[in-house]
């Protein structure tokens, strides 16, 4: 199921890139991106409402919080660069360069979560790297 999981990720991910680069025509990419945001807010808030889960809020570590607002920071400052990116210039060369973040969080799980390094991986690694260079050159 997280394959399936995973692929809407991929699609949601491309449309995002594609709707971004047509939205923020003569906007200020920050305030396209603070737009985002308070959609993506709404939305998530909506869904924890909705499946009632709001309960669990009380029950989170305190490492958890620390994490989560890490990453919140890091996903914030994510997208600011990637409008400004994406505003500047082409949309076929600036995703393939984030998404080259797979390879980063790819190298991050082996150092940081200790994942097992495979070969696969490793190969799959390599032909993104590639992919991406020959890309954006």
């Amino acid at each position: 199921m997280w394959v399936i999981f995973a692929l809407l990720s991929a699609f949601f991910a491309a449309a995002t890139s594609i709707l971004a680069k047509i939205g923020i025509e003569g906007i200020n990419s920050n305030l396209a991106t603070a737009i985002r945001t308070v959609v993506v807010l709404i939305m998530a808030w909506g869904i924890v409402f909705i499946t009632g889960t709001q309960s669990g809020i009380t029950s989170i570590s305190q490492k958890s919080w620390i994490f989560l607002v890490l990453s919140g920071i890091a996903t914030g400052l994510s997208w600011l660069f990637y409008y400004k990116a994406l505003q500047m210039g082409e949309a076929s060369k600036v995703v393939p360069i984030d998404k080259f973040s797979v390879v980063i969080s790819m190298v991050m799980a082996f150092v940081i979560l200790k994942e097992a390094i495979t070969v696969k991986t490793i190969i799959g690694g390599i032909f993104i790297t590639i992919g991406t260079f020959v890309l954006i050159l």
